[in-house]
């Protein structure tokens, strides 16, 4: 039984440590190469966990195989313009000023239906404000407004605007994040000042607080569903 749980806690961290060497588009970006691959390490990955007398080399050596061939390919890609499209695919323009491409659509197997949902997602549910929408090679639809839908920047109202500084969580779960903190320029004792202005008098008592662009400070009490916005001053 401990030898079981063993070799799967290895060819755990052994995956984990090869999913994460082929970059953080492994999670939420995936390009069709990539996928075939992270399926192939999960198919590897379980044949010595389930089977003991299966060597454990069996395993990793395999997994090693499909790092290093996804380091070539991505060489490759980065190299080769031809290359990149072959893997990668091209994108696909599925609404060109305002017209719906249906040849477009059953190239790439994209259906009314599949299109209608996306641009729900991304609030627009009426398809006569689209200018373009363009489905990218991971899956995802960029939508493009037509100039009388799009949002409205203080440029267009030749509104002067305050540059913006960086955003910081600086406490999360009752805990200070230091780093974060030291980077916005404030201190633990600046911190606690603001936290005292809501009748918050430990750290532990609150379930997050960020500091935005605007150097507001947002806190949201643990337990409690009450949130402050606070306006601050300058660094400290």
């Amino acid at each position: 039984m401990m030898t079981i749980f063993f070799r799967v806690v290895l060819l755990y961290v052994f995956s984990v440590i090869a999913m994460r060497m082929m970059g953080k588009r492994q999670v939420g970006q995936l390009q069709p190469y990539e996928l075939v691959l992270a399926l192939m390490v999960a198919e590897i990955a379980a044949a010595p966990m389930e089977n003991v007398s299966t060597p454990m080399l069996h395993g990793l050596v395999p997994i090693l195989g499909l790092l290093v061939l996804h380091g070539v390919c991505t060489a490759l890609a980065l190299k080769s313009r031809n290359f990149r499209r072959l893997m990668d695919g091209v994108p696909g323009v599925v609404i060109r000023d305002g017209v719906v491409d249906g040849r477009q659509m059953r190239r790439m197997a994209y259906t009314i239906t599949d299109l209608m949902e996306e641009l729900r997602g991304q609030g627009y549910e009426d398809i006569s404000r689209i200018h373009t929408a363009m489905l990218e090679t991971n899956g995802k639809l960029s939508v493009f407004p037509k100039a009388a839908y799009a949002p409205v920047v203080c440029d267009d109202l030749k509104l002067k605007q305050q540059p913006l500084k960086m955003p910081f969580l600086l406490i999360a779960d009752g805990k200070v994040q230091q780093k974060n903190l030291q980077e916005s320029g404030y201190d633990e004792i600046w911190l606690m000042q603001q936290l005292n202005r809501v009748r918050i008098h430990s750290v532990k008592q609150v379930l997050l607080a960020s500091l935005n662009g605007q150097g507001e400070l947002f806190v949201q009490a643990q337990n409690r569903p009450i949130s402050h916005l606070l306006k601050t001053g300058g660094a400290a």
